[in-house]
């Protein structure tokens, strides 16, 4: 009985080849984007450690890293930058869906931006700690106020790109669905969707990197965990250390949560051909 053999052809090796260099390619590009950091903590580290720099206000690696390390190994870390998620994940779920639905009835309706849009760019000038008092005054200092905050940080960029979005769609694109007598539902899902997506995530992006800012006013509010309490915590208690890891925490933090986004709505425009990898 023949055994059956599987035949390599030259095309499944170039596809290897090509799937071989866009790994080793994420992987340099993951290399050069710590690289900065990783020289200018080494600086750093041996210009304290050589005496030409105190390190009091602004400790070399080595103490940020220690300081890390007692809190991630007491579990205090963890506790922190869970409530810091939770707050954020909930007040970018609230703010994105009422930016989206926002920004797409106000682009669509002539009669409702001319209503509504004024007033929202108004109330978008409003620092943030300006919310404060009120939502405090509204809600208490649990953890409502501190959500309705970050939703609010999150609602206006979403919302600005969200209708920017769809008012810049080209009037071709439209006129082409209705010379192919595409129906309404047809015409936004074939042809308004995919026009105005790109702009749409890159909206919900810049979003979530507020949400972030935004948390660490929200944490102000007779928080008791979370990285804004504990930047607040180092601040009161004169340890830079701290205050440095939490820095360094909140980073890592929002950049993991905007690579899982970018990786979750990937697949959404994987349509696009930029000549972005090319450049």
């Amino acid at each position: 009985m023949n055994n059956p053999v599987a035949l390599s052809t030259p095309e499944d090796g170039t596809v290897a080849a090509s799937r071989r260099a866009a790994v080793l390619g994420i992987g340099a590009r993951a290399a050069l984007g710590v690289l900065l950091p990783l020289v200018l903590a080494l600086g750093w580290e041996i210009a304290v450690g050589a005496g030409w720099a105190s390190g009091r206000l602004l400790p070399p690696p080595s103490r940020i890293g220690a300081a890390l390390w007692a809190l991630a190994a007491s579990g205090e870390l963890w506790m922190h930058v869970e409530a810091t998620l939770i707050r954020v994940g909930l007040g970018f779920a609230f703010g994105a869906g009422a930016g989206i639905l926002a920004g797409a009835l106000t682009a669509t309706l002539p009669l409702l931006r001319w209503l509504v849009d004024p007033s929202l760019q108004a109330l978008r000038a409003v620092p943030s700690l300006a919310w404060v008092p009120l939502f405090i005054l509204w809600f208490g200092i649990l953890e409502t106020p501190k959500v309705a905050l970050i939703a609010v940080g999150v609602f206006f960029p979403v919302y600005i790109g969200v209708a920017g979005a769809i008012a810049s769609v080209d009037r071709k694109l439209v006129e082409v669905g209705r010379i192919f007598r595409l129906s309404k539902p047809a015409l936004a899902r074939r042809i308004l969707l995919p026009a105005v997506l790109p702009a749409t995530l890159t909206a919900l992006r810049t979003g979530l990197g507020l949400g972030f800012l935004f948390v660490v006013a929200a944490e102000l509010m007779g928080a008791s965990e979370g990285l804004g309490y504990l930047l607040l915590d180092g601040q009161q208690f004169s340890k830079p250390d701290q205050i440095l890891a939490a820095i360094i925490s909140f980073a890592v933090v929002g950049k993991a949560a905007d690579a899982l986004l970018v990786a979750l709505t990937a697949p959404l425009v994987r349509w696009q051909d930029t000549a972005r990898e090319t450049l």
